[in-house]
């Protein structure tokens, strides 16, 4: 039954994507997040529907007479220099059969990510991409943070099976990355009736990521509740909020919980964390030799004998930085570390224009809570290998789409056109990483919404 259910709403969403693309697009980051094909048990669990919607959702857009226009933000164009660069890498890889067909599901990532940039193109639009993402994971939030409480945090939190989340590290992460986007929709949903619930799944996807018994989701639980905390414009009731949970979660985690995570204060004795100091190394040693890195795949056998200080002891890179060190070199963690940078600032320079208008303080928190997302990727992705993970690329989106957002809302805006009169030498154009207010984007604006067009 669920086969057919799963089936039926993926393949009936086909004809609505030809008449209007921008919803697969939603349909994409559905399948991408939720995996709702992985929570049945038959034939709908190998069928190839991400790639049938893909497929058709750029058909639509070609045959689509909406304007296609790209951002050329400096985060979307450093994200293709960024896979200019893991094609050059592959090329040159240590495993070559292994790293091309990695490149080719990063590559996939990366194009739905650049045909989002054309069609999630107004606030509408940019809403229901929040809502998709953040109700697609939080599903699994709320499954497990009931779990953790009917079990009193027994038994670990795992993802849906043969998925990029199906791990208790992998599904850890993801959850705390959520909790400020379903926060942010529990003060931003249009229907007052939904932001209690949606407050409810934020903390329930809490007690989901420390029931996943996993040390990287404690440290990204820690630094999102504290990031959460200083970027919220509650924060009284968002500070009493935390403190209950600590007060009412931890008390009934299990002996062997806390046993778990005492064991980040002794790194030293526990062969998990040496044998992750020890692949650190070898990607350290091996992007000192090969400027290209080893290409995607390398942390194997005979890559660990070339270059690491115990060559016996083989690990993953656990760290979303030795990973992309290791697979890209030096000049590909620099493209990395450089989009983070790029993403924050731009977020940071949206909440300063933001603010300015009524109309468009939502994209302030919008902005906040994609701050506090990025802050648990960076904690707890320190300790483990996603560097790829769809999840952050779509925050780079977010902040894409963004831009435009409020620049064309400055050219309707006589708040926000009076702000940028007051502020000498800097308007909503010359913020750092603002795309450039078009003429046209107004009449869109002025017209009907372009979600309903």
């Amino acid at each position: 039954m669920r086969d057919i259910a799963v089936t039926l709403a993926i393949f009936g969403s086909l004809p609505i994507i030809l008449w209007r693309p921008w919803i697969g697009i939603l349909v994409w980051s559905w399948l991408g997040f939720m995996n709702p094909h992985r929570l049945a048990w038959g034939f709908s669990t190998t069928l190839p529907f991400a790639m049938a919607v893909a497929l058709t959702t750029m058909l639509a857009l070609m045959l689509s007479k909406e304007e296609k226009k790209v951002p050329w933000t400096r985060e979307i164009v450093l994200m293709l220099m960024f896979l200019a660069w893991m094609v050059v890498t592959t090329v040159f890889a240590m495993y070559p059969d292994l790293a091309l067909e990695q490149l080719i599901k990063v590559a996939k990532i990366f194009l739905m990510i650049f045909v989002a940039t054309i069609l999630i193109n107004s606030e509408e639009r940019l809403k229901a991409l929040v809502w998709v993402i953040a109700l697609s994971l939080g599903f699994y939030g709320v499954k497990g943070g009931i779990f953790t409480l009917v079990t009193g945090g027994g038994y670990a939190v795992r993802g849906p099976a043969g998925t990029f989340i199906d791990g208790n590290n992998e599904i850890g992460l993801a959850l705390v990355m959520t909790v400020p986007l379903l926060y942010f929709l529990s003060r931003h949903a249009a229907k007052k009736a939904l932001r209690v619930p949606m407050l409810v799944a934020a903390v329930l996807s809490t007690f989901a990521a420390l029931g996943t018994q996993s040390r990287g989701a404690l440290l990204g639980v820690a630094a999102m509740s504290t990031f959460l905390w200083l970027k919220s414009r509650s924060k009284v009731l968002t500070g009493v909020l935390i403190l209950l949970f600590a007060v009412v979660m931890l008390p009934l985690m299990p002996e062997t919980w806390w046993a778990r995570m005492s064991t980040i204060n002794t790194y030293e004795q526990d062969a998990s964390a040496v044998g992750r100091l020890n692949a650190w190394a070898m990607a350290f040693n091996l992007a000192m030799h090969r400027p290209t890195g080893g290409g995607f795949d390398c942390f194997l056998g005979p890559t660990f004998w070339m270059y690491a200080p115990d060559p016996n002891d083989v690990h993953d890179s656990h760290s979303i930085y030795f990973q992309v060190m290791g697979h890209q070199g030096f000049i590909g963690l620099a493209m990395f570390l450089l989009l983070i940078c790029f993403t924050w600032f731009s977020a940071s320079s949206i909440m300063r224009v933001a603010k300015r208008d009524k109309s468009t303080a939502w994209l302030r928190d919008l902005m906040a809570m994609v701050q506090v997302s990025m802050i648990a990727y960076l904690s707890a992705g320190a300790f483990l290998g996603l560097a790829y993970f769809d999840y952050f690329y779509n925050l780079v989106l977010i902040v894409a789409v963004a831009k435009v957002v409020v620049a064309r809302s400055a050219t309707t805006s006589p708040q926000t056109r009076q702000g940028v009169q007051d502020t000498p030498k800097r308007g909503v154009s010359d913020a750092p990483g603002l795309p450039k207010p078009q003429a046209s984007a107004s009449k869109t604006i002025a017209g009907a919404p372009s979600a309903v067009r």
